[in-house]
């Protein structure tokens, strides 16, 4: 494997030619197949030689230009790329882009003799496609031909789609979901006589628009967002097209696409020095206190960094309410000024107290409050010092607001700011370009616990099977005032949990987010069981590996920062405790380590803390509580003499 410096070795065949038979792309270990046909009217997806996508629909769909007529195979332009992308503050140090691809041209047989390219990549974990068509011309589409058809009947793990995203998973064949009823990415399907875990989800949104997966006969219909106040077309190019990428991750297991780079690797790596990207956990006001955003009193802000500074945690989020002008934090009225501090606040004083205990600020704002001026607001928050911003209630994903995150993430990094999304879609790889898009919602988090009994063991353990595997999810861990489904009651302030505290460490290692949230009070975690592991847990990782589980049931998962491993285990079982009794260290690089073990015991806000001598391939013993979990911590130890 190649360094990026030396990155592609690129086979570039002319190969012009009309070709009568189906343009085939087949991934470097051979296992992974996807087959184009030689008039560009379907594609077809197969694994270790058996079907995963059934042949399926391709095209454009044109507003106001004549659709393409028919299309025969012109070109093809191989290449095989393999290359190593060092990563900043993410799942692992590093990225194997390792593929091999295509572009094929295909020409109209008659009349105007136009062009689509369709380029094609296959990967060991995946296969991925998307549309261009050259020229300066804009284009306006109505939508997509795309679609994916499911082999057989598989069952798949579906949320319907939503404009924050905030929606729990269900388990259904593809037979039995609703028609005409839109789903999210990812779709995550299941495939056991073939060995096969699949997600189906889209990548590099840059210059188009997001989409949502409508089923109908058994099929999986890509819908475009359209902009809300123009409903056709869907969309509208300033030049050309490059459509997002069709992307389809594989395993032999749901967890094994949890350590898959696919979606990073299907957008652009970063360009520029991010080694000022600084990952780590925050203290945050909003969780614990009321649904408006905190009073905002100097000292009610120094309170809380005050705990940080304590804690060792690097930052500290400042909710809604802080800014100048009416509270609240739902809606963007016109009469608050977010390049000032309300009355009674100095901002930039606040920084200095922060900066001097080791602590960096982090604002919230709405994103209407942004947009418009979103030069003045950044250059403001450089000039007092803040580290980043959290911009929340998009809450859709047509071209305007794709635009709109392009331009966030790369107008933050061009002032060393961090930037995390809210009221957001579902991520599809910006954070790979540009990695000080730390983090993002996008999920149906634990600030829910404030509102709704929606958070349940089960739907906690569908999400690193789901919307993990696109990316990372600000779910905003922490909740100590641990319970059961049972026990768990609604509570704005100061919000219950409906699993234990076993669980809630588990999450800080299961949880993808290089940007954490303690989202409890400063008074939940004095003297508390196990925050001497969250205070040590790191929030980026050099390895990611997936041990055990199944979705909505439990999880095991290993991440690797320098020669230390950190465990997490979950379960969703509420009926018996005990699972996993024994994890398998198979993972471990041969030695000794000593493990310290947080574990649940007899009621939810308890743990146990131990220590034993471990060695690779051991088992170790866990004690998980219904809807409990355990946390670990693997330091190898020198050999005895």
């Amino acid at each position: 494997m190649t360094t990026l410096a030396a990155a592609i070795a690129a086979v570039l065949l002319p190969a012009a030619f009309a070709a009568a038979a189906p343009a085939t792309v087949t991934s470097p270990d051979g296992r992974v197949a996807i087959r184009i046909d030689e008039d560009a009217g379907h594609f077809a997806i197969s694994r270790g030689g058996k079907a995963v996508i059934a042949p399926s629909p391709l095209g454009l769909e044109f507003d106001g230009a004549a659709e393409f007529g028919p299309l025969a195979l012109e070109s093809r332009e191989d290449v095989n790329v393999d290359r190593n992308i060092p990563l900043v503050a993410t799942k692992a140090a590093t990225a194997r882009d390792h593929y091999r691809g295509t572009t094929l041209v295909f020409k109209e047989r008659s009349g105007a003799g136009r062009r689509l390219l369709i380029d094609v990549r296959a990967y060991d974990d995946g296969a991925a496609f998307r549309y261009r068509i050259d020229g300066a011309e804009a284009v306006r589409l109505r939508g997509e031909r795309t679609a994916f058809i499911p082999a057989g009947d598989p069952e798949c793990l579906v949320s319907v789609a939503d404009g924050a995203h905030e929606v729990p998973f269900d388990s259904v064949r593809v037979s039995q979901l609703r028609a005409g009823q839109a789903y999210d990415v990812p779709v995550v399907c299941s495939v056991p006589s073939a060995n096969t875990a699949y997600a189906i989800t889209q990548a590099n949104l840059a210059g188009y628009t997001g989409a949502a997966l409508v089923a109908e006969n058994g099929a999986l219909h890509v819908r475009l967002s359209a902009p809300p106040k123009r409903p056709a077309p869907a969309f509208v190019s300033q030049g050309g097209l490059t459509t997002a990428w069709r992307a389809v991750m594989m395993g032999n297991r749901a967890g094994d696409l949890i350590g898959s780079h696919l979606v990073g690797n299907l957008n652009p790596p970063p360009e520029g020095d991010f080694s000022w990207v600084r990952p780590g956990k925050a203290a945050w006001d909003w969780w614990s206190g009321p649904l408006v955003g905190m009073k905002p009193e100097m000292s009610s802000y120094k309170r809380f960094i005050d705990f940080a500074a304590a804690a060792g945690l690097p930052y500290y989020l400042i909710d809604a309410g802080w800014a100048f002008g009416p509270g609240g934090c739902c809606d963007a009225n016109p009469a608050t000024d977010i390049t000032r501090p309300a009355d009674g606040i100095d901002m930039p004083d606040l920084v200095r107290y922060a900066a001097a205990k080791g602590v960096g600020l982090l604002l919230w704002a709405h994103w209407e409050h942004v947009a418009p001026r979103m030069d003045e607001v950044l250059d403001t928050y450089a000039r007092w010092g803040i580290k980043g911003i959290k911009v929340d209630f998009m809450n859709r994903d047509d071209q305007d607001v794709v635009a709109f995150y392009h331009q966030i993430a790369q107008a933050t990094a061009r002032r060393h700011l961090l930037l995390d999304l809210h009221g957001a879609y579902v991520p599809a790889g910006l954070q790979r370009t540009y990695p000080n898009f730390i983090t993002q919602e996008g999920v149906m988090g634990a600030e829910w616990n404030k509102m709704d009994s929606k958070i349940t063991p089960r739907h906690n353990l569908m999400l690193p099977y789901t919307r993990m595997l696109a990316g990372p999810l600000d779910y905003t861990p922490g909740g100590f005032d641990n319970g059961t489904p049972a026990s768990f009651r609604v509570r704005e302030v100061n919000p219950q949990t409906q699993t234990t505290r076993g669980q809630a460490l588990a999450m800080y290692v299961v949880y993808d987010s290089p940007l954490q949230m303690v989202s409890g009070a400063p008074e939940s975690y004095r003297d508390a069981a196990g925050f001497d592991f969250i205070q040590r847990v790191p929030t980026a990782w050099d390895e990611t590996r997936f041990v055990s589980g199944t979705p909505g049931r439990d999880i095991v998962l290993a991440r690797r920062q320098g020669r230390t491993w950190y465990l997490g285990a979950m379960t969703a079982d509420e009926a018996k405790g005990g699972w996993p009794e024994k994890v398998s260290l198979r993972f471990l690089p041969a030695g000794r380590y000593r493990a310290t073990v947080w574990e649940d015991v007899a009621t939810p806000n308890e743990l146990r803390r131990v220590q034993r001598l471990v060695r690779a391939g051991d088992l170790l013993p866990l004690h998980l509580a219904p809807a409990g979990g355990a946390a670990a911590i693997l330091e190898p130890i020198s050999e005895e003499k």
